[in-house]
């Protein structure tokens, strides 16, 4: 917009405050739930051009003739929710379906790095997803990743971030933050990396970092980059360290990790004050959680059943996040001059919400959509991203000397999705070929690149997966989404991963040489536009087969795909090979051969 209609605009709104312009709508007869206070009383609401007017016992001078209104009695006035931090493409669900899936739900802004989207389609790419969520009832509030990849060594992606990217992404008015600084980075001194911390200094933009497990003098140290935000707490100590250190902490509870209920203790055991320095997030989520549990609201009803007051848990995903990122002039709270995204709840404690306003409009009710959201025209630049020739079985095969009769190799052991650790396990040899064996709970992993650039192809050994046979593979898997695939049978690997590469992406699990489950994802590889019920069914058709082939893990797939993060610690597998998170160094799985 230029500045000549910026500024007419601007006038029409300072105009509507002071009620020489009739409202569009207004919110009568409601409790507010004042988050900056602490306080709830009867207000009335008045909103123009999604931009909240006034606030006050009664607004009648600011109803005209066209103005509409919504009769709120016996219900509470709140603050849309924010998700503090949120990975969109993790749940395999578009920009527009995510929406729809979430915004009945009270969610109506999220903070993400949209970081999934750059490794596939680069930044330059953003500018469609940007222009699908200018047409949705959320608001997206971007961070521009500190660095692509995050892995340490750097994995291969379609497109790198850098400092001089960074720098050029921080002058734009819709960078709000520095997304994710992984600690690593900042202990180990990369340059790069702290180029764009002393770049964001200079441009007073916020950093937002990710430090799980940092206590003592590593968060000490890590805290000297100018640090503000952190989502990555294992325990309540850890959370109550951070925040004591002047960290805004946000609290995650994903389809994953499960940290609300530990994490909270610190706020109903330890110290109740620390709350307006926490919030929530969902990290990483998948649509059968959000169909089935909810999203934010189902974050405020665990915090209130913990004993959490209704209020706290409520400022907890609205105004603590706002304020942690700097968005608190825009959203968070019902105020003039705020945005428009409004709650009505009839029970506060139950959190029950009845209807959802976003950017000034009434869109949900009863927890759905008032009418479908129209999916965009997806451009070529989002199709066909899988740049990869067809395998073979022999691709699968992990070779050593042809004479060797047994070998010692170390397995990257998984305890739950963010806890994996070293394993020793023995495997016998034939004819130079490593025998993977399911009956010592030992897979074979591989990660190969998608996107035409070197064609690298890792091997490794995975175990507490317990899988019997077949295969699973995966195009969406993060920080990189190159293809991984896990499996106890080379042929049904290479079924797998050529699957992928023949129907542009998705993930699949697979069986004597038979495909037992199939989820498209066409739209980079990473995600669809079906809706969230769909996606959900499809979600539930992957879980099966996984189970059917053996493995005993929550949500094996979903598990799977974070192997390749070399920021959650011990071991990890990228393309390059297989990395120790800890030394930040590939390393070789075969210990010993006899």
């Amino acid at each position: 917009m230029i500045m000549s209609d910026r500024l007419t605009a601007f006038k029409e709104l300072i105009q509507a405050g002071g009620a020489k312009r009739p409202a569009d709508l207004i919110i009568k007869n409601g409790q507010l739930v004042n988050v900056m206070t602490a306080e709830i009383y009867p207000a009335e609401v008045a909103i123009y051009q999604g931009k909240i007017v006034a606030v006050d016992p009664d607004v009648s001078d600011y109803q005209g003739t066209e103005t509409r209104v919504i009769d709120a009695k016996q219900q509470y006035i709140v603050p849309g929710l924010i998700d503090g931090h949120i990975h969109v493409e993790c749940s395999k669900l578009s920009m527009t379906s995510f929406a729809e899936a979430v915004v009945p739900h009270g969610t109506t802004s999220i903070i993400s790095g949209l970081d999934e989207y750059i490794s596939v389609i680069g930044v330059d790419g953003l500018s469609e997803i940007f222009k699908e969520v200018d047409q949705l009832p959320m608001r997206v509030f971007w961070g521009a990743p500190f660095k692509t990849p995050y892995t340490i060594p750097a994995s291969t992606i379609a497109d790198n971030i850098d400092s001089t990217v960074q720098a050029q992404l921080q002058k734009r008015s819709d960078v709000y933050g520095v997304w994710e600084t992984v600690r690593e980075a900042v202990e180990t001194l990369d340059e790069d990396t702290l180029k764009t911390l002393l770049n964001a200094q200079d441009n007073h933009v916020p950093v937002w970092g990710c430090a799980p497990m940092a206590t003592g003098t590593k968060l000490n140290e890590y805290l000297m980059s100018g640090v503000r935000v952190d989502h990555e707490s294992y325990d309540h100590q850890e959370l109550l360290e951070k925040v004591r250190k002047g960290i805004n902490v946000v609290i995650r509870e994903s389809s994953v990790t499960h940290f609300l209920a530990e994490n909270i203790r610190a706020i109903t055991e330890t110290n109740g004050q620390i709350a307006r320095h926490v919030s929530f997030c969902t990290d990483d989520v998948n649509a059968m959680d959000i169909v089935n549990k909810g999203h934010l609201d189902h974050l405020v009803r665990l915090a209130i059943a913990a004993g959490v007051a209704p209020m706290t848990a409520i400022q907890m995903a609205t105004i603590n996040s706002a304020e942690a990122y700097r968005i608190d002039d825009q959203v968070g709270l019902i105020a003039p001059g705020r945005n428009a995204d409004i709650l009505l709840v009839s029970d506060l404690e139950a959190f029950e919400i009845k209807r959802v306003l976003a950017k000034g409009q009434p869109v949900a009710t009863d927890g759905h959509i008032n009418q479908s959201i129209e999916r965009p025209v997806r451009p070529a630049s989002l199709a066909n991203t899988i740049i990869r020739e067809a395998v073979q079985a022999s691709d699968f095969e992990y070779h050593v000397a042809a004479d060797a009769s047994q070998v010692t190799v170390q397995t990257i052991a998984s305890e739950g999705p963010f806890v994996r650790h070293a394993k020793t396990k023995t495997l016998t040899v034939e004819d130079g070929i490593v025998q993977i064996d399911p009956a010592k709970d030992v897979a074979l992993i591989s990660v190969l690149e998608r996107f035409g650039k070197n064609g690298n192809q890792s091997l490794g050994f995975t175990s507490g997966w317990t899988l019997k046979k077949g295969a699973m593979a995966s195009t969406a898997a993060p920080d990189d989404n190159n293809i991984i695939v896990m499996g106890v049978n080379p042929d049904d690997m290479a079924l797998a991963v050529n699957t992928l590469i023949e129907r542009d992406g998705g993930q699949v699990v697979v069986a004597d040489g038979q495909i037992l489950s199939f989820l498209p994802l066409p739209i980079a590889g990473i995600v669809s536009d079906v809706t969230p019920a769909e996606l959900a069914v499809q979600e539930e058709g992957i879980l099966k087969a996984s189970q059917a082939i053996g493995s005993e893990v929550v949500d094996p797939m979903f598990y799977m795909t974070f192997l390749p993060i070399t920021a959650i610690p011990d071991l990890a597998i990228t393309d390059l090979g297989n990395v120790d998170c800890n030394e930040l160094r590939l390393f070789d799985p075969i210990l010993t051969i006899q």
